[in-house]
C-alpha cells in the first residue's frame, strides 16, 4: 500500500506545481477558451495520477507502457497550465508552449507503438525509429510553418508528409504487420491508436490550413478545437493502451 501512496503523492506534485504557480490567473465566466484550457490542464493532471497507479498493477513490458502514458499527459498537463496562462494574460494564441508540447508528447505517442508491439511479438527497432523520424518531421514542420520560419505552404506540405509516412507505417508497414501477430487484446488498442492518429490527428492539419491558407479563422475557435483535439488524441490514446495492458493482466 505504501508504495502506491508514494506513487500518487509524487505524481500528484509534480503535476500539481504549475497549479500552484499561477493559482492567480483570472479566468472570466464568459472565456470559453480559458475554461477550456483550465478542463484540458485538470483533465491531463487527472489522467497522469491514472496512468501512474495504473502502471503498478501490470506487469512486464506494459508498464513502461504505461508509464509512457503517464508521462505523456504529464508534460501536456503542465505546458497546458502555461498555454491557459498566455491566453488569460493576451488573448493570443499560445503557438510556442503548444509547439513544444507537440514535440516531446507526439514523439513518445509514437514510440508507444513500439512498446505495445514490444510487450507481446517480436518488433524491429526500424519500427521505432521510423515512427520517431516521421513524428519529429511532421512537428517541426509545422511549428516552422506556423512561426513565420518558412513558407506556410511548404511547412503545410512537409507535416503532411510527415503524417502521411507515419499513416503508411501502421498501416501497411512493418508495424501493422506486427500487429498482425499479436494478441487480440494489442491488435484491438493498436487499431484505436491507428485510428486516432488517422482521424484525431486530422483536426491539426485542418487547423492549420484554415488559419493560415485558407484566409484564416479566429484564435478562439482555432484553440477550442485544439484543445479537444488534444483531449482526445492523448487521453483516448493512452486509454487504448491501458485497456490491452489490463485485459492482459485480468486474463
Amino acid at each position: 500500500m505504501s508504495k502506491y501512496v508514494n506513487y500518487f503523492l509524487l505524481s500528484a506534485i509534480i503535476a500539481c506545481m504549475p497549479l500552484v504557480s499561477y493559482a492567480g490567473s483570472n479566468l472570466a465566466p464568459d472565456d470559453a477558451v480559458g475554461i477550456s484550457f483550465w478542463i484540458i490542464s485538470v483533465a491531463m493532471v487527472a489522467a497522469t495520477a491514472f496512468f501512474f497507479l495504473e502502471s503498478l498493477r501490470v506487469t512486464g513490458k506494459f508498464r513502461t507502457s504505461l508509464v509512457v502514458g503517464g508521462l505523456i499527459c504529464l508534460v501536456a498537463g503542465v505546458h497546458y497550465f502555461y498555454m491557459r496562462e498566455v491566453w488569460a494574460s493576451t488573448g493570443t494564441s499560445p503557438t510556442v508552449f503548444r509547439y513544444v508540447d507537440w514535440i516531446v508528447t507526439v514523439p513518445l505517442q509514437m514510440v508507444e507503438f513500439y512498446l505495445i508491439l514490444a510487450a507481446v511479438t517480436a518488433v524491429s527497432m526500424g519500427v521505432f525509429w521510423r515512427l520517431l523520424i516521421g513524428t519529429v518531421v511532421m512537428v517541426v514542420a509545422g511549428y516552422m510553418g506556423e512561426a513565420g520560419f518558412i513558407n506556410t505552404t511548404i511547412g503545410f506540405v512537409v507535416g503532411m508528409a510527415g503524417w502521411a509516412y507515419i499513416l503508411y507505417e501502421i498501416f501497411s508497414g512493418e508495424a501493422s504487420k506486427s500487429a498482425a501477430n499479436a494478441k487480440p487484446s494489442v491488435q484491438s488498442a493498436f487499431n484505436t491508436m491507428k485510428w486516432i492518429v488517422t482521424i484525431g490527428w486530422a483536426i491539426y492539419p485542418l487547423g492549420y490550413f484554415l488559419g493560415y491558407l485558407a484566409g484564416g479563422t479566429d484564435e478562439a475557435t482555432l484553440n477550442i478545437v485544439y484543445n479537444v483535439a488534444d483531449f482526445i488524441n492523448k487521453i483516448g490514446f493512452c486509454l487504448a493502451i491501458w485497456a490491452a495492458a489490463t485485459t492482459e493482466v485480468d486474463a
